[in-house]
């Protein structure tokens, strides 16, 4: 099988499944009684007002980084965002942060009451468990941490499902069944039966699917670009080594590490101002 990182633009959109953030954002913002659904059976909760965030990017500030939430549902005193991670990237605990943050700030009106504030609700869906614990879901809010029980009450909640255990411990049949199409795709309730329809519709959709791999092919060109400047920069650092090191000469140094000499001669220069600076 070939492996998903050496697949093409092309092939990546053959092989996307509602598991793939840009399928998942596409078929949830388009079908918003689907994306209801969902938030109402992964959190127990009844939706009153739907209402889709029709911006996709909210800038608090110009200034300020602009931030893309996939999909960002209004209720009735309540915010969502959900959206699926194939990756552990790290720093998903710090997005939702963030994400939490950013909600709040774009539902605040001048003069309101603090007490005013809706609650938020961050929802990731992950491929993989990123807290390495075996748990189907993690669900976090701000608790005490002198006698663990005291809540803060501020009614900020951040939630990861971890898709493949979900699809395992969970007990309640159409929650099961939704992970089980996101790991496996195979649909087997009326809900995932319709997000396959979607999922297929959304892949016979030319606009979405040349969307797609332009985002692909941006996505591949900046990780070639950073993967040659590292080796570039790495090639650098050698070469002065060599200089420094085993006096070589800049050119003889450039030629063996496959540097370019004129970046070998500004990195030597500047090596050589930072020490004059010392003494």
């Amino acid at each position: 099988m070939k492996n998903e990182t050496n697949l093409t633009p092309s092939q990546k959109w053959e092989r996307a499944t509602l598991a793939d953030n840009f399928i998942f954002y596409k078929v949830m913002r388009n079908h918003p009684e689907e994306c209801q659904k969902l938030i109402e059976m992964l959190l127990n909760v009844k939706i009153e007002k739907m209402e889709m965030h029709n911006e996709e990017v909210i800038d608090l500030d110009r200034d300020a980084k602009g931030v893309r939430l996939d999909v960002y549902v209004k209720d009735i005193g309540r915010l969502y965002d959900i959206e699926i991670q194939m990756i552990n990237t790290t720093e998903l605990p710090e997005r939702s942060r963030y994400y939490a943050a950013i909600m709040t700030l774009d539902s605040l009106k001048s003069g309101q009451l603090y007490k005013d504030l809706p609650e938020t609700h961050v929802i990731f869906i992950c491929m993989e468990d990123i807290f390495e614990q075996n748990l189907p879901v993690y669900t976090f809010e701000n608790i005490c941490q002198e006698d663990k029980k005291t809540k803060l009450n501020d009614r900020d909640y951040k939630h990861f499902f971890i898709a493949p255990t979900c699809a395992k411990m969970i007990d309640d049949e159409d929650v099961k069944s939704f992970f089980d199409f996101l790991v496996s795709n195979n649909a087997c309730s009326n809900y995932t039966s319709k997000l396959e329809d979607y999922v297929k519709d959304a892949k016979h959709n030319m606009q979405w699917r040349m969307q797609y791999m332009t985002l692909e092919r941006m996505q591949n060109y900046a990780y070639r670009d950073g993967k040659e400047a590292g080796e570039q920069q790495k090639a650098v650092e050698d070469a002065i080594t060599l200089v420094k090191k085993y006096k070589a000469t800049p050119e003889t140094a450039a030629a063996d590490m496959g540097a370019p000499l004129d970046k070998v001669l500004e990195a030597l220069k500047n090596t050589d101002v930072k020490g004059s600076n010392r003494n």
